[in-house]
């Protein structure tokens, strides 16, 4: 029996997608995507804790993503979690990032939309180290077949 690599995200972008495009037109999307959780401390606070996800969409899907995904968006996700490790002068260095399936963009257009007060509050990103770029998409796991 094989394993299960499944990730369910609902969250909303921390940018827009950024779109690269290589060979044969294959298109790559790449954005931030926030997920937020709601808890009580000891004392009754409401304390809210935002994870930033690193999420990647490839051909029609970042076609998808580069024409209707927006900052401020909220989306509901499926992907597959992938792990890309390197050495950078001797150093190990670790990537973690959703390799997305599909996504549906949730509320209505208005409601995707962002207002200038959502834009304001949503948490920015930590700075990310350089991930190095792959030149070229590894599509042998990739088959629908």
């Amino acid at each position: 029996m094989s394993g299960v690599n499944k990730v369910i995200l609902i969250g909303r972008l921390g940018k827009d997608p950024e779109v690269r495009a290589f060979e044969n037109n294959v298109k790559k999307a790449t954005f931030p995507l926030a997920t937020s959780e709601i808890r009580k401390d000891k004392e009754g606070n409401k304390i809210e804790t935002t994870e930033w996800h690193n999420i990647v969409c490839w051909r029609n899907l970042a076609e998808v993503a580069e024409q209707f995904l927006t900052k401020g968006r909220m989306v509901y996700l499926e992907g597959k979690i992938r792990y890309r490790t390197w050495e950078d002068n001797g150093v190990k260095k670790y990537f973690t990032e959703i390799d997305a399936v599909t996504f549906t963009m949730l509320g209505s257009k208005e409601e995707g939309k962002p207002t200038e007060t959502q834009v304001q509050n949503l948490p920015v990103p930590p700075a990310a180290e350089k991930v190095p770029e792959t030149t070229e998409p590894d599509f042998a796991d990739d088959l629908p077949f």
